[in-house]
């Protein structure tokens, strides 16, 4: 059976989950469960958005390519989020690439169907508004912390936010990855691992990591990870109690 044929499981999107039981149940017939397997590109520069999506488990990037085919996180969207924000914003298309980076699953929505619901359920609009601010500021402390602080506090800081939407303490990761994810050369990030490493914090071999000593990594993050956090959470406190009613 096709993953989009089996019935929902347990509703693991924090955005959904906020929204009022009745107004979910509007919105579950036109969502369809999806598979985002490693590498897939939900979201391509400069083309229409056909769909939107709101992670369950897993996460994507959200990637600045350059002229030089050099690309930078400007942001990283899992369960708490969704990807397809232009569609929201009265607009088709973004510069922006969202990437998936940990392979997971989403619920899908067509753009016309999202657009039609954004109409339909005033509190659904007003919920991902609230969200594309926290987002934002999630975006603008990546650029204050990468021009102000040091690799290993960002790199504590990401490892944090990934660890935050991973199923469990190891997740994959190659130093490629991390390059790109905090815009600096592989050899820094290398530096910047081992040295968590040897502190007991992190755990790295063959292309995955595994948080060994989250308060420690909490301790070596600079404060823009607590920043993003509280406001996220400040969102998405009160979840919707549907968490294992949802059901097709």
């Amino acid at each position: 059976m096709a993953l989009a044929d089996q019935p929902l499981p347990t509703l693991h999107n924090r955005l959904l989950m906020a929204l009022p039981p009745e107004d979910f149940a509007r919105l579950r017939p036109r969502l369809e469960p999806v598979e985002l397997p490693f590498r897939k590109v939900l979201q391509e520069p400069g083309k229409p958005v056909t769909s939107v999506y709101f992670p369950e488990t897993g996460w994507s990037s959200m990637l600045a390519y350059m002229e030089d085919g050099d690309a930078a996180e400007v942001g990283l969207v899992g369960h708490e989020g969704m990807i397809g924000l232009p569609l929201l914003l009265g607009g088709d298309s973004d510069d922006l690439e969202a990437m998936v980076q940990a392979p997971g699953t989403a619920l899908r929505m067509d753009a016309a169907a999202f657009r039609e619901e954004l109409e339909r359920i005033p509190a659904f609009r007003t919920l991902l508004l609230r969200y594309v601010l926290v987002h934002h500021g999630q975006v603008a402390r990546t650029a204050a912390c990468n021009g102000r602080h040091h690799i290993e506090q960002r790199l504590a800081r990401w490892l944090l936010m990934a660890h935050d939407r991973a199923e469990g303490d190891e997740f994959p990761m190659t130093h490629e990855f991390l390059s790109m994810m905090l815009g600096v050369r592989r050899a820094g990030v290398t530096v910047a691992a081992q040295l968590l490493s040897k502190a007991g914090m992190i755990r790295y071999e063959r292309g995955r990591i595994e948080v060994t000593d989250r308060p420690g990594l909490e301790s070596v993050a600079c404060e823009c990870y607590g920043v993003v956090r509280r406001a996220c959470d400040a969102l998405l406190g009160q979840e919707a109690t549907a968490r294992d009613v949802y059901r097709r």
